[in-house]
């Protein structure tokens, strides 16, 4: 039996958002030591933010490189099944090819009504004026280009 994936087999994942401020982009192995320092830098933060309050996530004794790196190929692997898709919030002010994670994306089934798609978000903490800004993105981008009925997004 087959993993059931959480889009139609004919959708095409659309471009993700680009501002002036953020940049998103699929999350993958490249990011992880970038994506490390981010979230950790920003654990309290991440756990008081809309989304996070009943999550054990981020561990508040942090991870190894490799534990985090596993976890970001797991990510990688979900999109490439389609079974949920996590997006990097990368800083649109450096330049060409550099980057600096400020964030990151969930789009997945909800865990206890599939037909509910749960989105999280966070930023670091020294971005935290990027939160309700990427929200509002987000929120949109899902609404004019993804196929989803009902979206559990928490609002900022």
């Amino acid at each position: 039996m087959s993993e059931r994936t959480f889009v139609p087999d004919e959708f095409v994942v659309p471009a993700p958002p680009v501002t002036p401020s953020f940049r998103l982009e699929p999350l993958a192995a490249r990011h992880n030591r970038a994506d490390l320092t981010a979230w950790s830098s920003s654990i309290e933060h991440i756990r008081a933010t809309p989304g996070f309050a009943d999550r054990h996530w981020p561990p508040l004794d942090g991870m190894t490189a490799d534990e985090n790196l596993r976890d970001l190929v797991r990510h990688a692997d979900d999109f490439t099944k389609r079974t949920g898709f996590t997006y990097t919030v990368l800083d649109n002010g450096g330049n060409a090819g550099d980057y600096d994670v400020i964030g990151c994306v969930y789009i997945y089934p909800d865990r206890e009504d599939p037909a509910v798609t749960s989105v999280r978000s966070w930023v670091r903490a020294d971005r935290a004026e990027l939160d309700a800004p990427l929200y509002r993105e987000v929120s949109a981008w899902l609404a004019e280009h993804w196929p989803f009925e009902h979206i559990r997004y928490a609002a900022r």
